[in-house]
């Protein structure tokens, strides 16, 4: 954990940190399976008797959800990790001793990183600390940050979108579910494919878990009702 105005915000850049790699390609998993979880649910529920219009607002509503709650959830994270940082500088201000007050430095640190930290150095942090200004205890949201949660919905919502493009330019509704199906599957195995580059494992062999994965996972979630 950072401390406050000493370590780079995530808030700081103008999308506030949201496209890390790794973390988006979670975001677009979790968004294509609950997407593929709607579109089958709704095409089990219909059976042969499957409207194009509805199926195409059902699940463009689908993903503007996922975008938003996205979003929403990302303010909640952010609130947290400033309040986090808040409270570490109200703690090593208020310790009763310079002891306590570097044991306080040292929790917040990456356990590697403290490890190697001589007492001189927590001693200077903890002498710098106590001459910034006194930070409010009220956390509030920032303009970077409202931007940065828009940016998370977007990218949420256009992340799962080609799913939704089949049923756009097909008039067969059938038609447009199964390459609805193809399209997602062609999805879930490049994330896994980026995932395997991220995390140095196979591409390949990554993709086609990720493909794995995800149709076990919907398949899970419409047999227990989706």
């Amino acid at each position: 954990m950072g401390l406050v105005n000493r370590m780079p915000d995530a808030s700081d850049s103008p999308f506030g940190g949201v496209l890390d790699p790794m973390e988006r390609i979670s975001e677009t998993l979790f968004g294509l399976i609950m997407a593929l979880t709607f579109i089958c649910s709704l095409g089990i529920a219909t059976g042969s008797n499957i409207n194009l219009q509805t199926m195409l607002i059902g699940v463009l509503g689908c993903n503007l959800a996922w975008g938003i709650v996205d979003g929403g959830l990302y303010l909640l994270g952010r609130i947290n990790s400033r309040g986090g940082k808040v409270r570490i500088l109200h703690a090593v201000r208020q310790a009763p001793d310079s002891e306590t007050a570097r044991r306080v430095i040292a929790d917040a640190l990456p356990p590697e990183l403290a490890a190697f930290l001589p007492a001189q150095q927590l001693e200077a942090m903890r002498q710098k600390l106590r001459q910034l200004p006194v930070p409010s205890r009220r956390v509030s949201l920032s303009r970077r940050d409202w931007t940065g949660a828009f940016g998370l919905c977007l990218l949420s919502f256009v992340s799962t979108f080609p799913v939704v493009v089949p049923f756009i330019f097909l008039s067969d509704a059938r038609m447009a579910l199964r390459a609805s199906y193809a399209v997602a599957i062609v999805m879930l195995f490049c994330c896994g494919y980026v995932f395997g580059i991220q995390s140095g494992l196979r591409p390949w062999a990554a993709g086609l878990a990720m493909v794995a994965l995800g149709g076990a996972l919907v398949g899970v979630a419409v047999v227990l009702g989706g």
